[in-house]
């Protein structure tokens, strides 16, 4: 029987992930990461260990929800012993997403900024409704809980991705992330990506298509974190049955 590893075991969404495999008869836990002390107690046959090489000698399928810098150290083990990756973790350097890619080349992972259905389906949507709809201004607002810490989301990001290439442009060039003192009137073709931090906010994105007489915004809540777990140990189970090599998406897990 196939066994899940946890990066990320202490966070939020890690404690989540280890609740619902401590009694998965199809995808059980088997190894959990930790850095310092442990923070709560695990069942006798789960393997807890601050080793990376450790944790996928132990395990068929990783499913990480941590720190760039953690997933960076994730990669780097997985290419001396190839194994499965689903990736949620958000903030990653240049560097990073490439030593993601060259993971990818030689294991199946499987990276979402966002592991929920309705975020998978938004993608889609956003792209068609900005192919279609030429003449509308794009706005992207992101809201989380006061203790995110990186700016924008990942999945705005990836939302403002899905709307740039409905016009046939990049992010990067017509994204802006503030407006402030006397900036001159919009560009036809930006596209704005901003976040708002409060309380405790799961997470709510809106996308935006603004024109004169009217405006069409598709909104996203997440009112809990099992939205992310049970999200991505759906694509763990879907991950493990892929036997090429690459880099697969939500959207590859959920068939559309």
């Amino acid at each position: 029987m196939a066994k899940v590893g946890i990066v990320g075991s202490t966070g939020r969404v890690g404690n989540l992930l280890i609740d619902a495999l401590v009694d998965d008869t199809e995808l059980p836990l088997g190894a959990v990461h930790v850095f310092g002390e442990l923070t709560r107690e695990f069942p006798s046959n789960v393997l807890v260990t601050n080793s990376m090489e450790t944790l996928l000698e132990n395990c068929d399928v990783v499913i990480d929800f941590s720190a760039p810098e953690a997933t960076q150290e994730l990669c780097e083990a997985a290419l001396k012993n190839p194994t499965p990756l689903v990736i949620a973790t958000t903030g990653f350097t240049e560097h990073q997403q490439n030593l993601m890619l060259e993971a990818s080349k030689e294991m199946p992972v499987l990276y979402a900024s966002n592991m929920s259905a309705g975020i998978a389906l938004l993608k889609q949507l956003v792209e068609q409704v900005s192919r279609t709809l030429t003449d509308f201004d794009i706005e992207i607002v992101e809201q989380h809980h006061r203790h995110k810490v990186d700016s924008p989301s990942g999945t705005a990001l990836t939302l403002g991705e899905f709307a740039a290439k409905g016009r046939g442009l990049e992010l990067s060039d017509v994204r802006i992330s503030g407006r402030d003192g006397q900036i001159g009137a919009r560009s036809k073709d930006e596209i704005a990506v901003m976040a708002l931090r409060g309380g405790d906010i799961v997470g709510r994105h809106t996308v935006g298509f603004y024109n004169d007489g009217e405006f069409l915004e598709l909104n996203h809540t997440a009112t809990s974190r099992e939205t992310f777990s049970k999200g991505a140990i759906r694509a763990a189970k879907w991950l493990i049955t892929q036997e090429k090599p690459g880099l697969y998406s939500i959207n590859d897990c959920l068939g559309i």
